[in-house]
């Protein structure tokens, strides 16, 4: 707790700063705005409700997005761990693919889904998908072969060897990828609100950028991080939670 608190003394030094200069010198500006503003603007929005629907909003996309890309980056994944010759024929599909910005797909998903929840959805999937597809093979190639082969020996299919053998000795690598794959995708989510989605909180970011509300924008920016840092710190907790002592010591 205490490192906590060392760790707020200089970005809250930095903002009594700033509150300062901007209301002894009366700077007006469309860029700024004094912190005790935006502490205003964000109370005003959560009073009034906005805030927790536009959160949902997004988290809602985001989950979506994550989970489809969760269960296909799951099972392509350990279907290529278990089988490298399989690997080794869809690798440079993969290696085309994977490098294309997920913003890029935007225009053609537009076309087919249309606005709304589906748009953002597809994009956030096929972003979330790579660091999952990725992670979930390295993890299953570590896995001891020796296990594979006696699991095979008696007779496990496919999908017995997943949910028995590789999600109980993957399941540390597992969470990782899907805390990397949640950064991934909240913030494509919020991209895509902010670029062309009516929705959530990146598009009432960019409104109130549009309406020369700086106190409501830094609000918003305020909201986005706070929501990505909650997120990433419960799922390094149930990260901690599933490793080994030895791992985190």
């Amino acid at each position: 707790m205490k490192s906590v608190l060392r760790g707020l003394l200089l970005p809250l030094g930095l903002l009594i700063l700033l509150e300062l200069y901007l209301r002894l010198t009366g700077l007006k500006t469309d860029s700024l705005s004094p912190p005790s503003d935006i502490v205003l603007a964000l109370g005003e929005i959560i009073l009034d409700g906005r805030l927790f629907i536009l959160i949902g909003q997004t988290l809602a996309a985001a989950f979506g997005g994550l989970a489809i890309a969760g269960i296909l980056g799951l099972v392509a994944g350990t279907a290529i761990g278990l089988f490298p010759t399989a690997g080794r024929i869809v690798f440079p599909t993969i290696e085309a693919l994977r490098p294309i910005p997920s913003v890029a797909t935007i225009p053609l998903v537009l076309l087919i889904f249309g606005f709304g929840y589906r748009l953002e959805i597809v994009i956030v999937a096929y972003a979330a998908f790579w660091p999952i597809l990725i992670l979930t093979e390295s993890a299953t190639r570590l896995i001891e072969r020796g296990l594979l082969e006696v699991a095979r020996l008696l007779g496990f299919g496919f999908w017995r060897i997943l949910f028995t053998i590789v999600l109980p000795a993957a399941l540390p690598r597992l969470v990782l990828a899907l805390r990397l794959a949640l950064g991934v995708a909240l913030v494509v989510a919020v991209t895509v609100e902010i670029v062309i989605n009516p929705q959530g909180l990146g598009y009432a970011l960019m409104r109130s950028q549009e309406q020369l509300r700086p106190d409501l924008m830094y609000a918003m920016i305020f909201a986005v991080g706070l929501m990505g840092w909650g997120l990433n710190a419960l799922m390094i907790r149930l990260e901690r939670r599933l490793s080994p002592p030895a791992a985190h010591g």
